[in-house]
């Protein structure tokens, strides 16, 4: 069996406002996108790193994140599609792997990861068929319909699902090649393996693996690096 980081950085980021994407900003003098790789690149866990992006990006990836870097363990790039689940499914269908490796699914601007989390979380996969990393709510969550609250979920039961999510690729394969023929579009990748019926386990993971997306987001993990909040 074999370990498989697929990472999607196909995102425009219009919520950041910058010129360039997202996983190509600066964060401690580097690209967002090259922490993401080093933590993986890094992990003793992980036989192979799919990274998926844009084609017309392709060369300033290369320039500004491959180049500077030694990735040994990166197939060759991907194309990114049009939304991020056609970028997964994109990966998948080019990585080669087989029916029981196992697929991490990152988003390439999660750079914070704790890749101490690997362990179980990959165990979980195993076990149940899916795991996703998340943390519990802390804030209450209001369901809202025309601008009025119509329902306060009890936040015992609610997590916020994070990155990675593994599955063997044949359990993730097929989940996104159903949602494909029946048009199906997700907010994760266990949401597609959820619809089958398949069952997915959390992992608890921590607040720090935070997803940046935002300008706020930029700085608090420049904030959280500066304290050795990269553990890549």
């Amino acid at each position: 069996m074999a370990v498989l980081a697929l990472i999607p950085a196909a995102g425009i980021g219009r919520r950041m406002g910058a010129d360039v994407s997202k996983q190509f900003l600066t964060l401690a003098g580097r690209p967002i996108l090259a922490h993401t790789l080093d933590i993986f690149q890094s992990s003793s866990l992980v036989d192979a790193i799919i990274l998926v992006v844009p084609r017309q990006e392709q060369d300033v990836c290369r320039r500004q994140v491959l180049a500077p870097g030694r990735y040994s363990k990166l197939h060759p790039l991907v194309d990114g599609g049009a939304e991020r689940q056609d970028s997964v499914r994109n990966g998948l269908r080019a990585s080669g792997a087989a029916a029981d490796d196992i697929v991490l699914i990152h988003d390439g601007v999660r750079p914070l990861f704790d890749p101490d989390h690997l362990p179980e979380l990959i165990d979980a996969a195993e076990k149940t068929g899916a795991a996703v990393l998340g943390v519990p709510v802390k804030d209450t969550v209001k369901r809202v319909a025309a601008g009025r609250v119509t329902e306060t979920p009890p936040r015992t039961d609610l997590w916020l699902a994070q990155t990675p999510q593994a599955f063997p690729f044949a359990v993730i394969a097929e989940a996104h090649e159903q949602a494909l023929t029946e048009g199906f579009a997700g907010t994760d990748d266990a949401s597609l393996v959820e619809r089958l019926g398949h069952p997915v386990a959390m992992v608890t993971g921590d607040y720090r693996n935070l997803k940046i997306t935002t300008p706020e987001d930029l700085l608090v993990a420049e904030a959280l690096m500066d304290r050795g909040g990269n553990r890549s």
